[in-house]
């Protein structure tokens, strides 16, 4: 059967927040799985996955660095970065990384950089290279609310997607893309956010498709604009 490594990661605090799903939703994916195959078509009958999972501060400096050690000790095909997004109704998967950091709140390190370049000799922006088109009929399925986010912001979530995507560049073929979770709520609350168990179904599928996708690449699958 054939092998395939899938590192997540998701940031590690966020002031305010007492349950943070970019900790709690790749950590209950690494513990519970990705569930069985949908039948015996399905790729992922065929394949064995193993989920690694990564704990990144939230800072300019170190975000990338902590997330390449993981990779780099594992190996990975599929790199799927995840982060909060306060103001989210839903999941929001995010299809371009822009190669700019312009904040006026500080990171973890007190760093507050103003329109200054991720990467001087980089690109302008790269596109998510996970199928969101098969994802999102997912989240239909499963009866997620989800959207397609134009830009992850200029953040410290944009600049490791940016990085993220910097570093599939010069690999022959590994996945990377980016997805927000929503605040922890109630269920069908008029208020911002979605139950964790929810959260943990949507990251399932993010998971479930990205390998589909791997193993099985489509370009029906993707979705970028």
């Amino acid at each position: 059967m054939r092998e395939l490594n899938v590192v997540i990661s998701g940031f590690d605090h966020y002031d305010g927040v007492d349950v943070n799903p970019a900790i709690e939703v790749p950590k209950a994916i690494a513990e519970q799985g990705l569930g069985s195959a949908s039948g015996p078509d399905d790729p992922l009958d065929q394949v064995e996955v193993t989920i690694h999972v990564a704990s990144i501060p939230v800072s300019f400096a170190k975000a990338w660095p902590t997330l390449k050690e993981t990779i780099e000790a594992t190996r990975p095909d599929i790199v799927i970065a995840t982060g909060l997004k306060h103001s989210a109704r839903g999941v929001m998967l995010e299809r371009c990384a822009t190669n700019l950091m312009d904040t006026a709140k500080p990171d973890a390190d007190n760093v507050t950089p103003r329109r200054e370049p991720i990467d001087p000799d980089g690109p302008a922006a790269y596109w998510t290279r996970l199928p969101l088109r098969s994802i999102l009929n997912d989240f239909a399925d499963d009866s997620i609310p989800a959207t397609l986010s134009s830009d992850a912001g200029t953040f410290v979530c944009n600049s490791l997607f940016y990085n993220l995507l910097n570093w599939t560049a010069t690999q022959e073929r590994v996945l990377g893309g980016f997805v927000s979770f929503p605040l922890v709520g109630p269920a069908h609350s008029s208020q911002n956010g979605l139950p964790l168990e929810q959260q943990i179904a949507a990251g399932r599928d993010v998971v479930r498709e990205a390998v589909r996708y791997y193993l099985k690449p489509s370009s029906s699958d993707i979705l970028i604009a």
